[in-house]
């Protein structure tokens, strides 16, 4: 498809320039958020995901690309209002977003997919490229994170071979960790709500990203 021209696809390739000029493709780490339409869930728990990156790494944080996409995603679309007026309560950026269709590259390309709810993540599976080893819901991914030792995640290497070594971690817990229920590893679509809705949904993904950042990372808030 192609892509949208304007200030938002030029606020878009500027940060991937920056990834690009950071970084070479070996050395980063790839997080996929995905929710349905892209343009409510996923662009939070992206912003939110590289703000609080940011916040801990620094500069470092540029080892690990944070993106989104949608499995009915609205190509070219800005975010919901609602959704950045979260953002922007919570200190994160908005800028230069632009809503994305689900596709193979994006599945090929993440390290780590971490879908809003598990229907999503049995679209992302049913894709094909090994990706059921690396795909969690976010709430099923924080749930694992929890149960790893930080003191067995590798201090060498940097953050990215933290990262890839969380994942593995998580991947081997699942199927003896389970959710207390079924819905437990969702995070509903707030989509057309008012703002407190959307609030929560915030502070659901905020929540639910905090220990996984950490892990990821080795450092706290």
């Amino acid at each position: 498809m192609t892509r949208p021209q304007g200030p938002a696809a030029r606020g878009h390739a500027v940060y991937e320039r920056a990834i690009s000029a950071a970084v070479s493709p070996h050395d980063r780490f790839r997080i996929l958020h995905v929710c349905t339409g892209n343009v409510c869930r996923s662009p939070i728990a992206e912003r939110l995901t590289r703000h609080e990156l940011r916040k801990r790494l620094g500069d470092r944080a540029s080892g690990i690309v944070v993106e989104s996409a949608g499995t009915w995603g609205h190509e070219g679309a800005n975010m919901e209002t609602n959704a950045a007026a979260v953002l922007t309560e919570y200190g994160a950026d908005t800028e230069g977003f632009i809503g994305r269709e689900l596709l193979d590259e994006h599945v090929v390309e993440a390290d780590l997919v971490l879908t809003a709810t598990r229907d999503h993540r049995a679209q992302v599976i049913s894709m094909g490229h090994a990706a059921g080893l690396r795909t969690f819901t976010l709430k099923e991914f924080t749930r694992l994170v929890r149960a790893i030792d930080p003191h067995t995640l590798p201090e060498e290497g940097g953050v990215i071979e933290r990262a890839r070594a969380l994942v593995r971690a998580a991947a081997a817990l699942r199927g003896w960790l389970l959710a207390p229920t079924p819905d437990a590893d969702e995070v509903y679509d707030p989509y057309g709500a008012p703002i407190t809705v959307f609030r929560n949904c915030g502070d659901e993904i905020y929540h639910a990203l905090a220990p996984v950042v950490t892990a990821l990372t080795g450092v706290c808030r």
